[in-house]
């Protein structure tokens, strides 16, 4: 027997070996009654497969890398928390920090603003430390504000100067706090300053602020507006005399010739004051009397930025890699709430404790100097004949005068065993620890404190 009948023949003894169909599962009578389809246990298809592995991967490592960076956030913070419970004198103005934000280079200040709000204010706020914020939209801002701030205190302190000196604000009431009998904070205030970009401003603002003049050498000049046409009163008119009138034109030729002024105005509006002095006169300048021998300590915080499509893959490890970032950020927010500090290394001690290329630069100038090649392209760029001075683009110019009297925020060895200790609850999941808990409120969050 050959052909079609032999095949048919050989799938019945088949079917027949294989013995009989096992019958159909009923469906279930509550889905049945729902209209719902019977399920049925089966593996899902190779497309399914592909989406639900991608999709559960990208989600367990972004719930991981959330969960480690609480937990690293929370260690912190339990190293500096017993400071809120600190009791205060009463006729002692707590400790202030400082906090100068300025934004990324070819972007906005909300950037800095969420990077402060995500890691640098939880730890303030759990050792319930007060902070003053100086923002700056634009470069050279902080530069200006931080040099103004110093040539203020010049003056207080009994410096001469031409321009007379207007009280603020801010001093008529720490004047008012001196006669009551409050006194500053004793110790350090100390400066968080948040990015190279910020940073290179900030040590910019000191050398300018104690080297420079405390006169603007530069002063601008305010043009004064041509007083309008009288006009004549009606006895001084004629009878038979017409009174002209002014007529606006509206014609596109005059608007074009207002263009160039209002664009003129608003440029006018948009540019930084010039520095009272230049790196290369820091050698030909005299340090004021009125210079302490150890200016406040500073930290300077990491503020990683990156931006672009092709840059895309980089950016998406460092999403998911928060966690560090997070972890080194916490420990300089610490050590400068913890107020422990070290001088910054001079030029002799950096060249005894390396042998690199970079062995004779200061330590104030390789902070952070890994993040200037992450700077967008356009805020690289340099105009065509345009000499100003860059702040960020500009090397940094450190004098030993400066150098030496900066200090540093540094964590001390028995702060660094603490903060290895764990700090998980008792009975706190995997799954518990990537939401934090709710506080209590009203008279059970009482009861459970007591």
């Amino acid at each position: 027997m050959s052909g079609p009948d032999a095949k048919a023949s050989q799938a019945d003894g088949a079917s027949a070996s294989a013995g009989p169909a096992k019958p159909q599962k009923p469906p279930n009578p509550a889905f049945r009654m729902m209209g719902l389809p019977n399920f049925r246990l089966k593996l899902p298809s190779r497309n399914w497969m592909i989406f639900l592995g991608v999709t559960g991967t990208w989600t367990a490592a972004v719930m991981y890398d959330r969960r480690e960076k609480k937990r690293i956030q929370k260690k912190w913070t339990k190293l500096v928390e017993h400071i809120a419970r600190e009791t205060l004198d009463e006729h002692q103005m707590p400790r202030k920090l400082t906090i100068y934000i300025s934004a990324p280079p070819a972007d906005g200040l909300v950037a800095a603003r969420d990077h402060f709000n995500e890691y640098v204010k939880p730890i303030l706020v759990a050792a319930a430390l007060d902070w003053d914020a100086i923002e700056g939209r634009r470069e050279g801002d902080v530069r200006a504000g931080l040099a103004e701030r110093i040539r203020t205190l010049r003056k207080r302190r009994g410096e001469f100067t031409k321009e007379p000196v207007e009280l603020s604000v801010k001093q008529i009431v720490e004047e008012m706090r001196q006669r009551v009998g409050i006194r500053d904070w004793d110790g350090p205030g100390g400066d968080v300053v948040i990015g190279r970009h910020t940073w290179k401003e900030y040590v910019r603002g000191l050398h300018e602020g104690w080297l420079g003049p405390l006169d603007n050498p530069n002063p601008v000049v305010e043009e004064t507006p041509a007083p309008p046409p009288a006009t004549p009163t009606p006895a001084e008119v004629p009878s038979d005399a017409t009174v002209p009138t002014t007529v606006h034109d509206s014609s596109p030729e005059a608007e074009e010739a207002e263009k160039p002024k209002e664009e003129e105005k608003k440029a006018k509006k948009n540019t930084q004051p010039l520095p009272f002095n230049t790196t290369l006169q820091y050698r030909d300048s005299n340090l004021p009397p009125t210079c302490p021998q150890a200016l406040g300590p500073a930290t300077a915080i990491p503020l990683p930025h990156l931006l672009g499509f092709f840059n895309f893959p980089i950016r998406i490890y460092r999403f998911l890699n928060r966690r560090q970032v997070a972890d080194d950020i916490g420990r300089q927010t610490a050590a400068a709430v913890l107020g422990a500090y070290r001088p910054f290394h001079t030029e002799a001690e950096t060249a005894l404790s390396e042998s690199s290329a970079e062995s004779s630069k200061w330590e104030q100038q390789r902070l952070l100097a890994n993040e200037e090649p992450d700077w967008h392209k356009n805020a690289k760029k340099r105009e065509e004949g345009d000499e100003k001075e860059r702040v960020w683009l500009d090397e940094m110019v450190v004098d030993p005068r400066i150098g030496e009297r900066m200090r540093k925020f540094e964590l001390t060895a028995d702060a660094e065993e603490r903060a290895k200790r764990p700090v998980q609850d008792k009975g706190e999941s995997w799954f518990q620890g990537l939401w934090p808990k709710k506080e209590k409120k009203g008279w059970e969050g009482l009861a459970d404190d007591a």
